[in-house]
């Protein structure tokens, strides 16, 4: 042992011994992870599900295209979905706001943190045993910024993916939400119900606002199936996140509840999400100066002071130098 301790610290340096543990583990827990994955289905296993299918008539391949959930997955859920139901349903609300409705959502996304976090805690270990391992201003805070490093960035890196995805969705859904106001509001006035202008809204706004008409479609699609109507508007205000939403379908039930007219309701907030919207502009408009303040400063100030101090510092070099 001490013999190849000497080999480790001639090689890497004086953490070498430190450094070939951390390597041999890692090497360790992705080889667990690969026969894990790659380890075989079984037979009884595979002939219940061919039963099941055999029973329900329905092929593989469409139970796939109908979004079923990865069976594969299912022995590892309690590794890679969350114990603690109040944190499972916040997360799987989140990826809902994201864009991300499948079964499988929540853990596809801790596995994505696992996989990144192991493949960049690789990357930061190769990377310091090739270029850093050796040096003479090696120690142990950098052994940690280095190797530890990119493995927290690539287990952050999915959480910050999710939280733009929603960031960029919400913004969109509240860009699209007045101008489809304003289409059911005319489509309700010309005659038609409130099931109908909502199809047709999801159908007009496919182009300009593809986030907003698949929350639209949805909403349609559960009250064809026979879902009632608050319920279904309740659950698509929670998967946009978003207060305009919300309110929307506050409106909406209370106008169901007491019987007032659908169109007048409409009408009125449609009005207040105009008027919400160039509220939203203007307070844009009103921060760009603020934030153009430091650029123009830093863009500006120098060469202003370049060109009016400049002729006077070299007019008094010029007048020290004839003077000496």
């Amino acid at each position: 042992m001490e013999y190849i301790n000497q080999i480790l610290t001639g090689t890497l340096g004086p953490f070498g011994p430190l450094i070939a543990v951390g390597t041999l583990g890692l090497l360790m827990i992705v080889v667990t992870v690969i026969l894990m994955v790659n380890q075989p289905e079984d037979p009884l296993d595979k002939l219940k599900k061919s039963q099941i299918a055999a029973a329900k008539g329905v092929p593989s391949a469409q139970k796939l295209r109908s979004g079923a959930r990865n069976d594969k997955l299912d022995k590892y859920a309690t590794f890679l979905e969350p114990q603690d139901e109040e944190a499972f349903s916040a997360m799987r609300v989140k990826l809902m706001q994201a864009g991300y409705r499948n079964r499988d959502a929540v853990r596809y996304f801790h596995f994505a943190q696992f996989a990144l976090g192991l493949g960049f805690l690789a990357i930061g270990v190769v990377y310091y045993i090739s270029f850093k391992a050796g040096g003479e201003e090696t120690d142990a805070t950098s052994m940690i910024m280095w190797v530890l490093g990119p493995g927290g960035i690539g287990y952050m890196l999915p959480k910050y993916w999710i939280t733009k995805r929603q960031q960029q969705r919400q913004e969109e859904i509240t860009d699209g939400f007045p101008d489809s106001l304003d289409m059911m509001l005319v489509c309700v006035e010309a005659g038609q119900s409130l099931d109908q202008s909502i199809i047709r809204v999801s159908n007009e706004m496919r182009s300009s606002y593809p986030a907003l008409s698949d929350e639209f479609e949805i909403v349609s699609q559960q009250i064809k199936a026979g879902r009632d109507k608050p319920s279904v508007l309740n659950e698509m205000s929670e998967r946009c996140g978003v207060q305009d939403i919300s309110s929307f379908v506050t409106v909406l039930v209370q106008s169901q509840t007491f019987g007032t007219s659908i169109a007048d309701a409409l009408r009125v907030y449609a009005g207040e999400m105009r008027d919400k919207r160039v509220m939203r502009a203007e307070e844009k408009a009103n921060k760009l100066p603020t934030k153009m303040t430091l650029a123009t400063m830093m863009l500006t100030v120098p060469p202003l002071l370049i060109i009016l101090v400049g002729p006077s510092v070299l007019g008094l070099m010029e007048l020290s130098a004839m003077s000496n």
